[in-house]
């Protein structure tokens, strides 16, 4: 995806460890027409697939999750990393944030994430695959079936995608960085 990949080099900022910052115009603040293009690209690359609701985890993933969402016409539900005192019929797994370097207890209502969903997860990024596995977990939990998962940018070097590929899960990133060394972004 030109446009994205286009962003990434001129207003993304690499910091060392892996770090890639794309707060201006993904995950802080954000471009809506960069994510109505991330809306498209995943509606273009889903085509076909028997959706019937969109899944993120708070926060990054909320924005191009509700715009994929809204351009298929359907439901989106994010996993939170906060029990709600309010949520029944509570599922739960524990996600480790590489980039926070903490663990999350992350929940979500079965009420919405049911045996009668076919899921698409979206999420900003793909780096190690922590987020993506406990999110397996609460749709293996829910009785719910993964069409597939969609990323905005996945980190190569970080192999999140050979994790996932090994579980049978079909990984779709519109933006691939095989390496940040010496704080260069190098973008396939």
């Amino acid at each position: 995806m030109e446009l994205l990949r286009q962003r990434i080099l001129q207003d993304g900022r690499c910091f060392e460890g892996g770090i890639l910052k794309v707060d201006s115009f993904i995950n802080h603040q954000m471009d809506p027409v960069l994510m109505k293009s991330i809306g498209v690209e995943f509606v273009r690359r889903f085509a076909g697939t028997k959706v019937n609701k969109i899944m993120t985890i708070e926060a990054s993933g909320i924005a191009p999750a509700i715009m994929t969402g809204y351009l298929l016409n359907l439901p989106v539900v994010f996993a939170k990393k906060k029990k709600p005192s309010t949520m029944e019929h509570m599922l739960h797994t524990q996600i480790h944030s590489f980039t926070k370097d903490r663990t999350y207890d992350v929940v979500i209502s079965n009420d919405f994430l049911t045996p009668d969903d076919h899921v698409l997860f979206v999420d900003d990024f793909l780096a190690y695959g922590n987020a993506a596995v406990g999110v397996l977990d609460l749709i293996e939990q829910s009785g719910a079936t993964l069409v597939g998962m969609g990323f905005i940018i996945e980190k190569a070097f970080q192999e999140g995608r050979k994790l996932l590929e090994e579980k049978g899960v079909r990984v779709e990133s519109l933006a691939i960085i095989d390496d940040l060394s010496n704080c260069t972004i190098t973008i396939r």
